[in-house]
């Protein structure tokens, strides 16, 4: 049998298999047309069949579609009956129960309900939020009811058309290995679809668990200044209605909505990428907050587990990074008296570090991703630079868009009853610690296999200065080491404190360079503040450069 006629078996066995009925018909269009010779259609075919969605630390997450490299019902069912065998061996027992949430992407709710029958079948009990929620519920949900898992049916920030499935175990925590492995290992050995057992819907929760989410988040702000005019966008997703009952409860007005991004819609019309960090995708946001006098503009990601914030500035508003709310956050926290360990991503910005050693509190740099930040003992705080913060660890051990948003609403409030802005108090910051200057070089592939011929021709062929900045070390992340386990990445040890570290997404088809310089800041110098952001301005631009051309990117 040649290459093509297995595929188009392999097609039309898959078709047979598929309970939906719109990608069965959509993949039976496919193979007509391949099988026609339409060369396009084989093509695309070849791509759906060219191996299984796979299953890692950050779940399942891809392009909606038929076939096993694509997400859809059957993969989503796979992988459920393989998360509940791999629950029951690990000790959960029948009744057990899992939560499940979803957004409102395009077959969010199908998957939803798919997992829950799947667990229902193998004995468990489903519990499903009532509606797309945010996805810091689900991770609060969990450990508020007592679950041995949890799944987000999510693609957070991804393209409109992607879809994906987070898994959390017991604790609340993304899954780290090697549970990942061993869910992949028993999704494999999942059988024929039509033999997997299949329950009810399970129980769909009422209003109590929000509001409990909710009571808890307001009551992390104390009394204060409350003045505050605020912008905020959801980006199309879910948080529009959490983030408005939050900062009622917590006493603040109710925010100026950019209209056009405040219902949830999968489509994501208005942005290129549903994701603030992108070019544009705050524009709306921004130009009403010009129109309003507004003193900050507050945006959540499509499910809410990430914070962006925008401040007005000399030419206009202005994004802030993720390191900069990071570490307004954190010494925040710190003014405030919270002990215990401050946490961030080894991509996030050195400055932390150095504020929780000032601070007499602990520090602890740890892999990219909240699997890792979560699970860190004693926390505190985490962040890392990807608009991630979790600032109530006690609750949620994850990032949350929904509290990061209301403790940068309380900072902002205390902060203009003074007189002063965020970015007043950035600038204290870099005249104690030294301006930390943050960027990233962000490259989306569109052919998969330059991500590794990038990295091994960086390993291949290092550089050894990088924007005029000798390279005094180079550390191979994928060694691992006593502090962090192995992962693929390269961080470059630069002159004068600055930093590179090159690594691939683990959630989209890029490969990331995070750049750091630091620019001493003379204290007693009233513009020294301003010349040090025009020169870390200047040094970050060489250093970009250099690394572009370095990767070959």
């Amino acid at each position: 049998m040649s290459d093509q006629s297995d595929l188009l078996e392999r097609a039309r066995a898959w078709a047979d298999e598929d309970p939906d009925p719109q990608t069965r018909a959509d993949l039976g269009a496919l193979v007509e047309a391949a099988g026609s010779g339409d060369e396009t259609a084989m093509a695309d075919l070849a791509d759906r069949f060219a191996g299984t969605l796979e299953f890692g630390t950050a779940g399942l997450r891809g392009a909606l579609g038929a076939g096993p490299n694509r997400m859809n019902r059957v993969v989503v069912i796979r992988a459920a009956a393989g998360l509940a065998a791999y629950l029951l061996d690990h000790g959960a027992a029948d009744g057990d129960s899992v939560v499940i949430g979803y957004d409102a992407r395009h077959s969010s709710d199908v998957f939803a309900r798919d997992t829950a029958e799947v667990m229902t079948g193998a004995g468990l009990s489903a519990l499903v939020l009532p509606r797309p929620l945010p996805t810091p519920l689900l991770a609060f949900a969990i450990r508020d009811l007592g679950a041995v898992a949890g799944v987000m049916v999510t693609a957070s920030h991804n393209p409109p058309q992607d879809n994906g499935y987070k898994v959390y175990l017991g604790d609340g925590s993304q899954i780290v290995p090697p549970a990942d492995a061993g869910i992949a290992d028993r999704i494999a050995a999942v059988g024929a679809l039509a033999d997997v057992p299949r329950g009810g819907g399970g129980e769909v929760l009422g209003d109590d668990v929000l509001d409990r989410y909710l009571d808890v988040v307001a009551g992390l702000v104390g009394d204060g200044p409350r003045e505050l005019t605020t912008v905020y966008t959801p980006l199309h997703g879910v948080g529009g209605s959490t983030v408005a009952t939050v900062l009622e409860r917590a006493g603040f007005a109710a925010p100026h909505v950019a209209v056009a991004q405040a219902e949830p819609d999968a489509d994501f019309p208005t942005v290129a990428f549903p994701n603030p960090e992108e070019p544009g995708a705050m524009d709306l946001a921004m130009a009403l907050a010009e129109e309003v006098g507004a003193d900050v503009v507050v945006a959540n990601d499509p499910d809410a587990d990430r914070c962006a914030v925008a401040v007005p500035g000399p030419h206009g508003w202005q994004m802030l990074h993720g390191d900069e709310v990071g570490v307004l956050l954190a010494d925040h926290l710190l003014r405030q008296g919270r002990t215990g360990v401050y946490a961030a991503s080894i991509v996030s910005s050195t400055l932390l570090g150095k504020m929780a050693e000032a601070a007499g509190q602990p520090h602890l740099e740890t892999l990219t991703g909240f699997k890792w930040i979560g699970r860190v003992d004693g926390l505190a705080f985490g962040y890392e630079e990807a608009l991630g913060y979790c600032v109530d660890p006690g609750h949620v051990r994850d990032k949350d868009g929904i509290s990061a948003l209301l403790l940068v609403c309380e900072l902002a409030a205390t902060l203009k009853a003074e007189g002063r802005t965020l970015r007043d108090n950035l600038d204290r910051l870099a005249r104690e610690h030294g301006l930390h200057a943050t960027d990233q070089l962000s490259v989306r592939m569109s052919d998969l296999a330059q991500i590794p011929a990038t990295m091994e021709r960086l390993r291949t062929s290092p550089p050894t200065t990088l924007g005029g900045f000798d390279v005094e070390g180079i550390d191979d992340l994928s060694q691992g080491s006593a502090n962090l386990p192995p992962t693929d990445g390269l961080r470059y040890r630069l002159a004068e404190h600055a930093r590179v570290i090159v690594r691939p997404s683990g959630t989209e088809p890029k490969i990331k360079c995070y750049l750091e310089v630091v620019v001493p800041v003379e204290a007693d110098d009233p513009e020294g503040v301003d010349a040090a952001r025009i020169s870390a301005v200047g040094r970050l631009d060489a250093i970009r450069a250099d690394v572009q051309a370095a990767a070959g990117l």
